[in-house]
């Protein structure tokens, strides 16, 4: 027996068929049967053969080569481009301590964290930044978009400090939507992060520039600093209980 964690999918040989998708806890898949282990020379034994010397061949048990995937589950998924903040906004609001630096692809790896909201919690997932090309394998690329559809919704944070924010914002967004998997389709709240070194007439234009481009109320935060955060925490536990909602609904109608 293999144990795997949650959100792992078992692909044929082929690296392209998907087999089981293990997405609940205890969830349990026979891939290969096991042999028959014949018969020994006491199954042959009698009151006339009391030393049998007979044995028969058992059969071998199944074979078979699979790729495993490791896809995350989480309840909020963290986009952006690189060095957006995202590891710094998750290691604030979280029990997670990913590494921070001040470089692009900083996090090589996808990051779990548990964010407390008064007495409810949710999960948050750190995707490593994404940059133009990233659907085709560019950068950190596929590697790590498909963690992406496992999230309920997105934070989508946009660093500040740089020159254009709706261009940030639009280049992510065509990622998600080249990718596919209706990505692009999720939930999504808009951060502009870093204003602790922005000025209040520069936050003010680059909140009104990403709100026009991305058609969505603007979250103004400081990730380092702490401003702005605990609105936009409380935000994001409506937006998953609503998804969490959603989605027990829509069991109990395919039951």
């Amino acid at each position: 027996m293999l144990r795997l964690p949650r959100g792992t999918q078992v692909f044929a040989e082929d690296n392209e068929t998907l087999l089981v998708d293990l997405t609940e806890i205890g969830q349990r898949v026979v891939l290969c049967k096991g042999g028959d282990g014949g018969y020994g020379n006491l199954h042959y034994k009698s009151s006339t053969n009391r030393a049998p010397r007979r044995a028969d061949k058992g059969w071998p048990g199944e074979e078979r080569w699979v790729w495993l995937r490791l896809k995350l589950i989480a309840d909020i998924g963290l986009v952006g481009l690189p060095n957006a903040g995202k590891s710094t906004f998750l290691s604030s609001n979280s029990n997670a301590r990913p590494k921070i630096a001040d470089y692009p692809f900083t996090t090589l790896h996808p990051g779990l964290g548990v964010v407390k909201v008064g007495d409810r919690e949710f999960v948050m997932a750190d995707i490593p930044g994404l940059i133009e090309g990233a659907h085709e394998g560019a950068g950190l690329g596929t590697r790590f978009l498909g963690h992406v559809e496992r999230c309920r919704a997105l934070l989508h944070l946009v660093d500040g400090t740089q020159d254009d924010v709706a261009d940030a914002y639009r280049t992510v967004r065509a990622e998600l939507r080249a990718y596919g998997g209706n990505l692009a389709r999720k939930k999504e709240l808009v951060a502009l992060n870093k204003t602790d070194a922005m000025t209040p007439e520069d936050i003010e234009a680059k909140r009104t520039k990403l709100a026009k481009v991305s058609r969505k109320t603007v979250h103004v935060i400081s990730a380092v600093a702490g401003h702005g955060v605990q609105p936009l925490l409380h935000e994001l536990m409506k937006l998953v209980e609503k998804q969490r909602d959603a989605g027990a609904n829509s069991g109990k109608e395919a039951a």
